[in-house]
């Protein structure tokens, strides 16, 4: 359907229709529209309604309805107090923990197409003022040698707006530095371009240099530190502190190391991550800060797993008699060998394991407890009806602190095998909004100092 050729309802209806299908698959779309008009609608009628072979017409109670599956908009008169962008971004975790601190999303990039729906089910996305970019390649050029560093950061420049903070969860990936060619590495203004050539890292490098934001947070598993022997972590850190930003925490390297935090203070699972959190060396605004701090922010009171739990669930997240006898003999065959392998049982008031992204094969690392009594035997008739269960996806969103204890506001449109593999991938959304609240004030303070720096250069070049 050409939008020119259609009436001004019409165009609304269409842009929303095709704002709610960007998250949603047409046969929940249309059943969701039928809870307000039954049998009015099919998958087939919306596919013709795209299709401009049937005139979309909302009456107002289904306009209204169909509304409801999209993130609400920011109150028009709430204040930001800095700009971010979110890369590699997932499902947005860090981003909300950013937004509670008063921050703006305004581009992100994310390339897995379920997680976008996820992502763009949850965090509403002012065209205005916000850009979404798949393959975050195609906006630094990476892929493409022949483009020059010149021409690169002219695109970044053109690509991504101007922002405060640059958030990152970036995939962890070798760096090949033999792979790079001494002709390919001659006249490079910065080194990091021969450096991490080939990974990920690499587009995030691109765009601090070419975009200069105040600070950075970037995410990653705790084994970044020692990932090929450490020369990945060596290579990040030097390319960071040569692009001019200082990292918090840099020199420990002992353990407890305060980059590394484990989302067990904030929700009842153990996911231990590194967070480096840098700022511009000559705004100045680094002096004194340090992810010690984040025990400041602790809850006084966490909630349990009881506590995150339904009273009720669907049976079919119950494992069935032969995968627990699977799991529960894999276990035993283990730790006879002496190895830790095996299923994690747990209640109400225990701390879980961390979720993984594997979780929707087995569930073992996380297994709810439904009364297994370890004195009877496995097949006794009580052990079996009492089987344990899986998480259910709206279970992982609150463990993962999504949602809190009770609450079931996250929207989850995709599939539960995607769900997990999304919440197992993703962060403990309270651990970023505490390292955010950390920041916010050098933030502000860095963004102000930062256009004064620039409003000086613009009258001394003029």
């Amino acid at each position: 359907m050409s939008e020119l050729n259609t009436t001004s309802p019409e165009r609304d209806n269409l842009r929303l229709l095709k704002k709610t299908l960007e998250s949603y698959e047409p046969k929940f779309v249309a059943e969701h529209l039928n809870g307000v008009s039954p049998g009015a609608w099919t998958r087939d009628t919306l596919k013709r309604c795209l299709e401009g072979k049937l005139p979309l017409e909302f009456s107002e109670a289904e306009f209204r309805h169909l509304h409801v599956l999209l993130p609400d908009a920011p109150l028009v008169d709430r204040k930001h107090d800095f700009d971010f962008i979110d890369l590699f971004a997932g499902i947005g975790g860090i981003r909300r923990g950013f937004e509670q601190a008063g921050g703006r999303c305004v581009f992100t990039s994310e390339w897995n197409p379920f997680a976008v729906r996820t992502y763009k089910a949850n965090h509403h996305s002012d065209d205005s003022v916000h850009t979404f970019n798949e393959d975050i390649r195609e906006v630094t050029l990476s892929a493409r040698p022949e483009v020059s560093e010149e021409e690169a950061y002219h695109h970044i420049n053109e690509k991504v707006p101007d922002h405060d903070v640059l958030l990152a969860g970036f995939p962890c990936q070798p760096f090949s530095i033999a792979g790079v060619s001494k002709k390919n590495s001659l006249g490079r203004k910065h080194g990091f371009e021969c450096d991490t050539q080939g990974t990920l890292f690499f587009d995030v490098a691109r765009i601090i240099a070419a975009k200069r934001p105040v600070a950075f947070v970037l995410e990653n598993v705790k084994n970044l530190k020692s990932h090929d022997r450490g020369q990945t972590f060596r290579v990040i850190m030097a390319a960071l502190d040569e692009l001019g930003y200082w990292v918090s925490d840099a020199d420990a390297n002992g353990t407890p190391d305060p980059k590394i935090i484990d989302g067990a203070h904030f929700v009842p699972q153990h996911r231990e991550r590194i967070v480096l959190v840098g700022f511009r060396k000559d705004l100045g605004v680094h002096e004194g800060f340090t992810l010690r701090n984040i025990a400041q922010e602790f809850p006084e009171k966490k909630p349990t797993l009881g506590d995150i739990l339904d009273a009720e669930t669907d049976p079919c997240y119950v494992l069935t008699p032969k995968l627990w006898e699977y799991l529960f003999n894999y276990s035993i065959k283990h730790k006879e060998k002496g190895n830790g392998f095996g299923y994690g049982l747990v209640g109400a008031n225990h701390v879980t394991r961390t979720l993984s992204a594997r979780y929707h094969k087995d569930g073992s690392e996380i297994l709810v407890d439904r009364g297994f009594d370890p004195s009877l035997g496995l097949h006794h008739e009580q052990n079996m009806k009492n089987r344990p269960r899986r998480l259910t996806p709206r279970e992982c969103a609150r463990l993962m602190g999504y949602d809190g204890p009770g609450e079931s506001s996250f929207r989850i449109p995709v599939s539960d095998t995607q769900a997990y593999r999304q919440f197992g991938n993703s962060v403990v959304v309270p651990v970023f909004a505490a390292v955010a609240r950390l920041m916010r004030d050098r933030i502000i303070s860095g963004r102000r100092i930062a256009r004064e720096k620039q409003a000086d250069e613009g009258r001394l070049a003029a």
